[in-house]
Formats: C-alpha cells, structure tokens, sequence
C-alpha cells in the first residue's frame, strides 16, 4: 500500500511562505486588535454546531441550533429523537435529512466511548489522537475536528474555512492546487500554535471585510506588500 503524501511535501517554497507570517499577523493585528482565546460553546455544543454549519451560513446554523436546544432537554432527548422531528428542529440550516442522522449517529457513539453525552475525554488524547477520534464521525471532518479542539478546548488546531483558503491562497501561505482538507497541517506550521485562535478569527474577519471572493478590495487591504494576488495583478496593469 503506498505511503500517503504529507501535506507539507505538496508545498514548494515552504520557508518563504512562513516568512509572510510575521508581518501578515502584525498587519493583521493592527486592524482587527488582539484576541485572547475564551471558550464560548462546550465541545458537545460546538460539535453538534459545526455539524449545522455545513454547507450554509452561521446565521442559519444559529436558528437551527437555537431550534434544536429549544425543542430538545438535553442531548439524550436528541438522540432518541423521532427522526422527522429532528429534521424538522434544524431545516433552517439545510441538508437537514443528512445532519439529523448525522447528529443522532455522533452522540450514540459519543455515549458508546464515554457513557455520557461529552466529549471532554479529548483533552486526554494527543491532539493527533483526538483529530482521528472526531474525523471518525460520520459528516466530520478536519476543518469540524479544528474547530472543536481549538475553539472548546483552546488546543493547537487551525481550522481551515473557506475564507482562510481563498485569503491564505491569495497571500501565498498556500499553494493554489493544495486541497482545502490539506491546508490544516500547512496553516499549522505556518503559524505558531500559541497565534492559531488570534490568526484563524483575523483570517475570517479580514475575508470578510476586504478580501472578498469575487472582488477583493484590494485598494484598501493592509497586506498588499506581502500578498502574491496583489503582486500579480499589479504586474499585470
């Protein structure tokens, strides 16, 4: 069976794209402040959020998560759930007769491994360990994995969403043909694991605000001396 690639082997020029961190960050830094990380959802709450999140946007995930604790008591209440009632709990975040299973699957195993409905058992697990335990879910993968360690457990992962990709690809911290699910580990030993919180949410602000997908304002944008779609397109006029 051949040995599977390491993401960091696709990357070219690996030492010059970690060297745009620095003054990325600091530019970064500078527009959207610092920011300390703090634990808002538990990791039951934000698995079962991200979940939701798939495939629409945190407004809709919000509603179908605020429908799902208000028609629910607890996570047991869920799992046994009728099937249509649960569908029906969060169609506003779409695909809901996918995430409904999905949902009940993850907490009948979640309870088989730890006999209640918590995930907490992931702070005592290598973070490599934990990765593969959560990607073992039916619908999750490494940007939900990332997200669950790094948001409810404040541990070394850095979640890759779309804003991260097209704004890290635009930068020149990935290269243009690297998978999104490759761009994890490549966005991990790129920035130091003590920024990855602070770095992920300023990322997401700043696709967001400036580095639209259709058209970036570059005009405005803090980055452009450190940015290769910036440099291109100026090469180009």
């Amino acid at each position: 069976m051949a040995r599977k690639r390491d993401p960091l082997e696709k990357v070219d020029n690996l030492d010059a794209r970690k060297a745009k961190y620095a003054p990325i960050s600091a530019a970064l830094t500078e527009v959207y402040g610092r920011l300390d990380w703090s634990r808002n959802l538990d990791g039951m709450d934000e698995l079962i959020s991200c979940i939701l999140s798939q495939s629409t946007n945190d407004i809709n995930r919000d509603r179908a998560f605020a429908r799902l604790k208000e028609r629910f008591p607890d996570w047991e209440a869920v799992r046994f759930a009728d099937l249509d009632d649960l569908i029906d709990a969060v169609r506003p975040a779409g695909l809901a007769n996918q995430k409904a299973p999905r949902i009940q699957n993850a907490l009948e195993v979640i309870f088989e491994k730890a006999g209640a409905y918590s995930i907490d058992f992931l702070n005592d697990l290598s973070l490599d360990e934990a990765k593969a335990w959560l990607v073992s879910l039916q619908g999750v993968g490494p940007k939900t994995a990332a997200i669950v360690l790094c948001f409810a457990y404040g541990r070394p992962a850095f979640p890759v969403d779309t804003h991260i990709y097209r704004v890290s690809k635009r930068i020149g911290f990935l290269p243009e043909k690297l998978s999104a699910d490759d761009a994890h580990p490549v966005m991990e030993a790129i920035a130091p694991p003590e920024d990855y919180y602070q770095f992920h949410i300023q990322l997401i602000q700043h696709g967001r605000d400036t580095c639209h997908a259709r058209k970036p304002a570059c005009e405005r944008c803090r980055l452009c001396d450190h940015c290769d779609f910036y440099a291109a397109a100026a090469g180009s006029d």
